[in-house]
């Protein structure tokens, strides 16, 4: 199979410190791969690195390479911004333009690429929002604010503004933790329907999400406070929770640390 991402000798900072260090790994198409580690073990970092949103960060910059499709997203000339349509972000806290209308903040992506038919978008703004499940609950207030919106529909609201201009991968930063149950299952069963049309990459803390919704887990962690964290081991979701190959990997999800 193909990859869709490959890392090799990934090093990101934030000024002189080095957040995380010598990170390798691939990511293959349509699968969904999930980030699992303590708290500031550089999950969420290197998640940013994936989408060059990491250097928007003051201070912030990388060494070594992320290759999209086989193409080097940090290689000279490549427009970050670019970069970003192909891969889409997912934050923590739901984040819909405050000010736009739910119709408006789907389309938003959209209309800053510029390279959509005005008779399109209503089609494409109807499709995303079906795509993240949200069609039948706001198809009648398309008008109204999306902070209108409960939280759980705030984030496939999001989901649905990412998705909208098609990006190749979907990267999502703990998209469940500010959230009910009911709606972090929705959010959970809607990422297994996703990853039929997209590569999705996730942080997460929480062990059950990880193994619910992963085709393959990647363990993080730091040797100690002010350490750059590292990827201990990656594989397939099954093994890293049955039979992990390192002891910490299986120390921190049996709750032994961390």
């Amino acid at each position: 199979m193909a990859k869709r991402i490959d890392v090799s000798g990934l090093t990101a900072y934030y000024g002189s410190h080095k957040a995380i260090e010598d990170i390798s790994m691939t990511v293959e198409p349509r699968t969904v791969t999930a980030f699992i580690g303590p708290s500031g073990c550089g999950k969420s970092t290197f998640l940013r690195t994936l989408n060059r949103m990491h250097e928007v960060t003051s201070g912030g910059r990388v060494e070594g390479k992320v290759l999209l499709d086989d193409e080097d997203l940090y290689g000279p000339g490549v427009d970050p911004v670019s970069v970003r349509r192909e891969v889409g972000m997912v934050f923590q806290r739901p984040n819909p333009f405050p000010t736009m209308s739910i119709f408006d903040n789907v389309a938003a992506g959209l209309r800053l690429n510029g390279n959509v038919k005005k008779s399109e978008l209503g089609d494409i703004v109807e499709k995303s929002l079906k795509g993240a499940n949200l069609w039948n609950e706001v198809k009648d207030r398309l008008n109204k604010p999306g902070s209108g919106l409960s939280g759980g529909q705030q984030q496939r609201l999001c989901i649905a503004r990412a998705i909208a201009v098609e990006p190749k991968v979907l990267l999502m930063d703990e998209p469940c933790s500010a959230l009910d149950p009911i709606s972090t299952l929705a959010i959970e069963d809607l990422i297994g329907e996703l990853k039929e049309r997209f590569t999705i990459v996730i942080v997460t803390h929480n062990m059950q999400q990880a193994a619910r919704v992963s085709d393959r887990t990647a363990f993080f962690n730091l040797a100690a406070v002010g350490q750059p964290g590292k990827l201990i081991e990656i594989d397939d979701t099954e093994r890293i929770f049955s039979n992990p190959s390192v002891q910490a990997t299986e120390d921190y999800i049996s709750g032994r640390f961390g």
